[in-house]
């Protein structure tokens, strides 16, 4: 695990942006696994920066996001196909058809899931990787006390997730808020080759240190990052603020980055 610390979100983000741009270029048919959310929004805008002028395309790619919300039609403004189709997708030169999110309004879910496992698997896995991480620890929709082996499912939101999304749904009301989810399990996600997990603001703190420097544990889903060979994390300060080697971590990603 290399944990990259930079001064601002907008110089981590656009770190970030930077190794997703190289490995398209590397691999035109590069696989993406997308994460949705406020974090990697100025991610985004860098990538879409990079198309605009040129330097790279994605006509080729394909992605798959890790969660949808159970109950919300794609059309839905706070559903996860909305927001990556106004955030990403519309910006840059993807097929539509490329893109791959689950579908919150299927009539059999665990059916729907297992085809979306079988759909990443037949295209030979994902490449890259992207996560945010909630204030408690968790990936995706993997709230603490799921299984670090678990697949892709359906799942229930803990009562702090509503209450943190609360704000994004009509008038902040938590009972507007689904409380189940499709979600990559955990296992899924650590099955990606390479692993960029996004983490800014003071928030973030107690998260971080659970995921680097904590046991490896259900009860912190990020955890499970330790036991992969190509996870990089990407915060600002203040995100970083309760490392215990920080400085070490600091050192040793700008000689890995040769910054």
């Amino acid at each position: 695990m290399e944990i990259v610390i930079c001064k601002t979100k907008e110089e981590a983000s656009k770190l970030a942006a930077a190794v997703i741009t190289a490995q398209v270029k590397k691999n035109p048919k590069t696989v993406l696994g997308l994460a949705t959310g406020s974090t990697p929004v100025l991610m985004y805008t860098e990538m879409a920066k990079a198309v605009k002028a040129k330097k790279v395309s994605y006509k080729q790619v394909k992605s798959w996001n890790l969660d949808e919300y159970y109950g919300l039609p794609g059309t839905h403004d706070q559903s996860y196909r909305y927001f990556m189709n106004e955030n990403l997708f519309k910006k840059i030169d993807i097929k539509l058809a490329n893109t791959h999110v689950l579908n919150g309004l299927a009539k059999d879910p665990e059916k729907e899931c297992k085809a979306y496992e079988a759909q990443i698997k037949k295209a030979g896995g994902i490449d890259i990787q992207v996560l945010g991480i909630g204030s408690d620890g968790h990936i995706a929709f993997n709230e603490p006390g799921t299984s670090l082996s678990s697949r892709t499912s359906v799942v229930y939101l803990t009562p702090s997730t509503i209450k943190d999304n609360a704000r994004l749904f009509f008038k902040g009301k938590e009972k507007e808020v689904p409380t189940r989810a499709l979600s990559m399990g955990v296992g899924t996600i650590c099955e990606a080759k390479k692993i960029i997990l996004l983490a800014f603001g003071k928030g973030k703190a107690d998260a971080i240190k659970g995921c680097v420097e904590g046991g490896i544990s259900q009860f912190c889903t990020a955890s499970a990052l330790q036991l992969h060979n190509d996870a990089w994390i990407f915060c600002d300060e203040e995100a970083a603020s309760k490392l215990t080697l920080k400085k070490y971590y600091a050192w040793r990603s700008a000689t890995k980055l040769g910054l």
